[in-house]
């Protein structure tokens, strides 16, 4: 524990995190007019998860029906394309293609499309491969589904947005404050802050959205039932860069795979083309690319685009997953440990915050304020 002589400051609301979900969680709690602080280890907003990943509005096709991640993703979708177009951050509706690259994958396919009628995403479209090969015509595909309703956002733009709409109505931020412990009190949560100016603060209400750090600030709280802090498992995701022009305008996805989606296909706003995330088991926060993870990358890539060059793809860059289960497990859900869970009023832990945390980022921050009633 840090040192217990400090004085400790009183807050109502401290968002421990200041990714999407934290930023996005701060904005809600400010509407309300509650007195917020962000707390936030690094030197900038989404250092994280938040600021590496395929940047991409999900529609909500792939998650268990009636999964917390099936449907904040379909509530956060609308909500976050409204929110987009209302404070004018960058996006693109540029439609996907979910392709089938030979007739063994036409069943996945199907159950695929019925799985997103079960998500009440009802706009996907089945296609042929003439209709699909008209469209794109670089594709190998015997057929695909084309989804409308996927999406290209600016992330940072985004954050940035949300930070703005906390702050105008009157959350503060503190970079540089990593949460080093805690204490469950009795008339509140004791969190000591580190940095270049550290503090304690006495708060009413906590919403620990620390991402890969969140079992970590969980488990340092003294007085935290320890059996409600999950296990913490790192799956990192790289990229690779497209050299030269891409041939596609919408973004293109496989057959999904175990703990993730496939190595796609996905363009940034100015359409150059990035391929990933892979999927790679680690111990450790580290973000360099391995550039010989490159080398399988062209065999997933050729089975619907055999037309890729050799030497056509450079090392991107890199992300972490936060899951709550190793290899070999299937997907978990997002997992919201509020004081219906755990007992301990105005705590609100969120774990495996993981795709599609960025689209149902909103909806994510309604059902966190949620478990506080």
């Amino acid at each position: 524990m840090a040192d217990q002589s400090t004085p400790a400051e009183r807050i109502d609301c401290a968002v421990i995190g200041a990714g999407v979900v934290g930023l996005a969680v701060a904005r809600a709690l400010a509407l309300q007019g509650r007195d917020v602080i962000i707390l936030e280890s690094e030197y900038a907003i989404g250092m994280g998860t938040s600021s590496r990943n395929s940047e991409v509005i999900h529609a909500g096709i792939y998650y268990d029906t009636g999964s917390l991640k099936a449907k904040l993703c379909v509530q956060g979708k609308h909500a976050l394309y409204d929110y987009c177009e209302s404070h004018g951050v960058p996006f693109k509706r540029c439609g996907k293609l979910i392709v089938a690259t030979h007739d063994g994958q036409l069943e996945k396919l199907k159950a695929l499309h019925q799985k997103a009628q079960d998500n009440d995403v009802n706009d996907l479209i089945w296609q042929d491969q003439a209709t699909t090969l008209a469209m794109e015509p670089a594709l190998n595909a015997v057929a695909s589904l084309l989804s409308p309703s996927t999406g290209l956002i600016d992330s940072h733009a985004l954050m940035l947005a949300y930070q703005g709409d906390a702050e105008a109505n009157g959350a503060m931020i503190a970079f540089n404050a990593p949460v080093l412990d805690g204490e469950i009190k009795p008339d509140g949560i004791r969190l000591n802050v580190g940095g270049e100016a550290p503090m304690a603060l006495d708060c009413q209400v906590v919403i620990n959205c620390g991402g890969l750090h969140a079992q970590h600030v969980a488990g340092s709280l003294v007085g935290f039932p320890a059996e409600h802090v999950p296990e913490t498992h790192y799956a990192k995701g790289n990229y690779f860069s497209l050299a030269g022009k891409s041939p596609f305008t919408h973004l293109i996805y496989p057959i999904p795979e175990e703990a993730g989606l496939g190595v796609h296909l996905t363009l940034d706003l100015g359409g150059q083309a990035r391929f990933g995330p892979d999927v790679e088991w680690v111990d450790d926060i580290a973000y360099e690319v391995d550039p010989q993870r490159g080398d399988k990358f062209y065999a997933a890539v050729r089975s619907y685009w055999p037309d890729l060059e050799d030497n056509a793809l450079q090392p991107g860059y890199s992300g972490i997953r936060p899951k709550l289960k190793g290899a070999g497990n299937p997907p978990m859900d997002f997992v919201f440990n509020g004081p219906a869970e755990h007992g301990v009023q105005g705590l609100v832990n969120l774990f495996g915050i993981e795709s599609p945390g960025l689209t149902a980022s909103l909806a994510i921050a309604d059902e966190a304020l949620k478990c506080l009633d």
